[in-house]
Protein backbone atom coordinates (compact mmCIF):
# COMPACT_ATOMS: atom_id res chain seq x y z
CA UNK A 1 0.00 0.00 0.00
CA UNK A 2 1.55 3.41 -0.93
CA UNK A 3 2.22 5.28 2.23
CA UNK A 4 -1.50 6.73 3.34
CA UNK A 5 -1.93 10.20 4.17
CA UNK A 6 -1.74 11.42 7.04
CA UNK A 7 -4.67 13.10 8.77
CA UNK A 8 -3.96 16.69 9.39
CA UNK A 9 -6.05 18.68 11.42
CA UNK A 10 -9.15 18.91 9.12
CA UNK A 11 -12.12 20.03 10.91
CA UNK A 12 -12.35 23.70 11.87
CA UNK A 13 -15.25 25.36 12.63
CA UNK A 14 -15.84 29.04 11.15
CA UNK A 15 -17.98 31.04 13.43
CA UNK A 16 -20.80 33.80 11.76
CA UNK A 17 -19.68 32.80 7.98
CA UNK A 18 -22.90 31.53 7.35
CA UNK A 19 -26.13 33.89 8.69
CA UNK A 20 -24.66 33.80 11.73
CA UNK A 21 -24.41 29.83 12.09
CA UNK A 22 -21.48 27.70 12.18
CA UNK A 23 -19.24 25.87 9.19
CA UNK A 24 -17.27 22.83 9.06
CA UNK A 25 -14.47 22.31 6.69
CA UNK A 26 -13.12 19.09 6.74
CA UNK A 27 -9.75 18.16 4.38
CA UNK A 28 -10.21 15.68 2.17
CA UNK A 29 -8.23 14.37 -1.17
CA UNK A 30 -9.73 13.42 -4.49
CA UNK A 31 -8.64 10.33 -6.82
CA UNK A 32 -5.62 11.61 -7.86
CA UNK A 33 -4.26 12.43 -4.06
CA UNK A 34 -4.89 16.43 -4.43
CA UNK A 35 -5.89 17.98 -1.01
CA UNK A 36 -9.36 19.04 -0.91
CA UNK A 37 -12.48 19.84 1.14
CA UNK A 38 -15.71 18.92 2.34
CA UNK A 39 -18.10 21.77 3.51
CA UNK A 40 -20.86 21.09 6.22
CA UNK A 41 -23.02 24.05 7.07
CA UNK A 42 -26.94 24.46 8.32
CA UNK A 43 -29.28 26.29 6.27
CA UNK A 44 -32.62 26.73 8.16
CA UNK A 45 -33.35 23.26 10.10
CA UNK A 46 -31.07 21.49 6.93
CA UNK A 47 -27.72 20.03 6.98
CA UNK A 48 -25.70 20.75 3.81
CA UNK A 49 -22.83 19.09 2.69
CA UNK A 50 -21.01 20.56 -0.11
CA UNK A 51 -18.40 18.50 -1.90
CA UNK A 52 -15.00 19.72 -4.21
CA UNK A 53 -17.05 20.92 -7.41
CA UNK A 54 -17.05 18.13 -9.72
CA UNK A 55 -14.46 15.62 -7.69
CA UNK A 56 -15.06 13.15 -5.66
CA UNK A 57 -14.22 13.48 -1.60
CA UNK A 58 -11.80 10.75 -0.73
CA UNK A 59 -11.22 10.21 3.09
CA UNK A 60 -9.23 8.59 5.51
CA UNK A 61 -10.09 7.02 8.71
CA UNK A 62 -9.73 10.38 10.75
CA UNK A 63 -10.82 12.67 8.14
CA UNK A 64 -14.26 10.46 8.43
CA UNK A 65 -14.12 10.79 11.64
CA UNK A 66 -13.88 14.55 11.72
CA UNK A 67 -16.98 14.27 8.94
CA UNK A 68 -19.34 12.03 11.25
CA UNK A 69 -18.85 14.56 14.10
CA UNK A 70 -19.38 18.00 12.21
CA UNK A 71 -22.26 15.89 10.88
CA UNK A 72 -23.61 15.15 14.54
CA UNK A 73 -23.17 19.21 15.20
CA UNK A 74 -24.36 20.22 12.53
CA UNK A 75 -27.99 17.54 12.80
CA UNK A 76 -28.13 18.90 16.43
CA UNK A 77 -27.82 22.80 15.30
CA UNK A 78 -30.83 22.11 12.84
CA UNK A 79 -32.82 20.56 15.43
CA UNK A 80 -32.90 24.15 17.55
Amino acid sequence: MQGEQEDRPGLRDLHGSFAGRRVWHVSCGDVINRDRCLTVLVDQNKVVLVGPPGETAVLSSGQLGQLRDALREAAEQAER
